[in-house]
């Protein structure tokens, strides 16, 4: 109720109020390009893409989270459904999307919502340069007019034939000059003065392709319009039913996992651009889960927070919630007031938006910093995007995930295995850090370098974590290591006082104290 206060407080200070209305209809002149190319990308009618910004502006704009961010369709999810489209058609997308939906509001009622910023950042930047390259790649057909490979390795490999096809067809390169225009007009829009860029790029850049073809009678396809309501499809009993589907899971985890991934990241670099209220994460995530129910019930695309309208909303100098509930309000008008409008759009200007939106969707700039001080970081960034490009949404995530989880494992068992020779020949082995099986071999082959022909004793005393694994196998090491005339390896810490063949620790204390030369190595690290 917070955040419906806080939009409607608004109403109270004409100043307020005023800077929330403008703020309201950049962010609408940001989202209607965006909403429409988001859905003709992901392989649906250009309504659905606006009915999710609808649904994101009214409905997850009232409720509470995030007091700034704004929500509708996006380019990080157009690669996942155009699959799912294509896979299990356009009847299961809504069935795919309620269940998603649901999943986020049980996952923020279970207070869920603060451990996905637990995420490694290079897995989400991996995830989006991934999908950007897709994007990009699969975009560069739409602008000239030719239907997309199904696969992203294919979409790369035939980027020399669709190079082929501009360069013979006129009517191919007339559309990928449409859209090359738009990106130029995206790409330059910024270098104008001040008072011209307060109209919105993408707007600009596809108001002015929309133009020029319609000006100079342009031979190159526009979107198809439905209209509304008509666009509206419900999902059906039997899309329900279907939902038990392994691969149908699969693709409802990888909505719900990416979708929420991306609000709260986008959660957290809004909450960075302002000096308003925090943002709740785990009343966002139900406020996504509940406009992602809705959206299902309509058969509309997923959505999620996207930064490009959020960042556009407090640049735009929003105080208050109504901003983004009123730029779903410019939606929804304009749908229903001026929808032929929609029609003259030419497919090449918004396969040029998206293009531009994948291209910053890849992390260029960061990835040589990022080799520089993380290179473990860098490598789970490419890895992640790589397997996107070559598999799919879902495989490539859970691989970065793995791959994370694995590197974090890796740099916390870090073990120093010192060698301590005293007089008499009697040798202390001291091993201090995180034992596990990640660095099992390497503390083995420190340990049988060890002469089998002299007293040794193995101190874990300072061992913070000595995992089962390591355990049998320094128990194993210490029984058999030293030859049948000699003293057997004395154990002492965590892995059970004694020597290996029975006796106490005892004598390790005693030896410690002897007098005498000692020298230490690090064995291992």
């Amino acid at each position: 109720m917070n955040s419906v206060f806080s939009a409607f407080s608004a109403f109270k200070n004409p100043a307020v109020l005023r800077q929330d209305v403008l703020a309201s209809l950049v962010v609408f002149l940001v989202a209607l390009p965006l909403c429409v190319g988001v859905a003709v990308a992901s392989g649906v009618p250009a309504e659905l893409g606006l009915i999710t910004g609808i649904v994101g502006g009214i409905v997850v704009g009232l409720m509470p989270g995030s007091t700034m961010q704004v929500s509708g369709p996006a380019a990080g999810l157009t690669v996942l459904v155009f699959e799912a489209v294509r896979e299990f058609g356009l009847g299961m997308l809504g069935a795919i999307v309620l269940a998603t939906g649901l999943i986020q509001v049980v996952l923020g009622i279970v207070r869920f919502g603060r451990w996905f910023r637990a995420i490694s950042v290079s897995v989400v930047q991996g995830m989006l340069a991934g999908i950007g390259l897709v994007l990009i790649f699969g975009q560069l057909y739409t602008m000239a007019g030719v239907k997309q490979p199904r696969s992203g390795l294919d979409k790369i490999f035939g980027v020399p034939g669709l190079a082929a096809d501009i360069a013979t067809s006129g009517a191919a390169l007339t559309a990928f000059a449409v859209g090359l225009g738009t990106i130029a007009v995206l790409v330059g829009w910024k270098k104008l003065p001040a008072k011209a860029r307060l109209v919105p790029a993408p707007l600009a850049a596809v108001v002015l392709a929309t133009a020029v073809s319609a000006g100079f009678g342009l031979d190159v396809a526009h979107v198809e319009v439905q209209g509304l309501f008509d666009a509206i499809q419900p999902p059906g009993l039997n899309d329900l039913t279907a939902l038990g589907g392994a691969g149908v899971l699969g693709t409802i985890l990888a909505f719900a996992l990416i979708a929420s991934a991306e609000s709260l990241f986008s959660a957290a670099a809004v909450d960075r651009m302002h000096d308003g209220p925090r943002t709740h994460y785990d009343k966002e995530l139900i406020a996504q889960g509940v406009g992602n129910t809705i959206c299902g019930v309509l058969g509309a695309l997923p959505m999620t927070a996207v930064i490009v309208r959020s960042s556009a909303n407090v640049q735009a100098g929003a105080r208050t919630t109504l901003s983004r509930v009123l730029h779903g309000v410019w939606l929804l008008v304009f749908c229903v007031a001026l929808p032929k409008a929609i029609g003259l759009i030419p497919l090449a200007a918004l396969a040029g938006v998206l293009v531009h939106a994948g291209c910053k969707l890849i992390p260029a700039k960061d990835m040589v910093p990022l080799w520089r001080t993380h290179r473990g970081e860098a490598v789970i960034l490419a890895v992640t995007a790589l397997a996107i490009v070559t598999t799919s949404m879902f495989e490539g995530v859970v691989l970065g995930l793995v791959l994370a989880v694995v590197k974090s494992a890796w740099e916390t068992s870090h073990v120093h295995v010192d060698v301590r020779e005293l007089t008499g020949g009697r040798m202390v082995v001291a091993l201090t850090g995180n034992a596990t099986f990640l660095r099992l071999p390497r503390i083995l082959e420190a340990l049988e370098a060890l002469p089998k022909d002299r007293p040794i004793e193995l101190d874990l005393s300072d061992v913070r974590h000595l995992d089962h694994a390591c355990r049998t196998a320094l128990e194993n090491w210490a029984a058999r290591h030293n030859d049948a005339g000699t003293e057997p390896v004395r154990m002492r810490g965590p892995a059970g006082g004694g020597a290996a063949g029975g006796a106490d620790g005892s004598a390790a204390g005693d030896a410690d104290r002897e007098e005498g030369a000692m020298s230490s190595a690090g064995l291992a690290r």
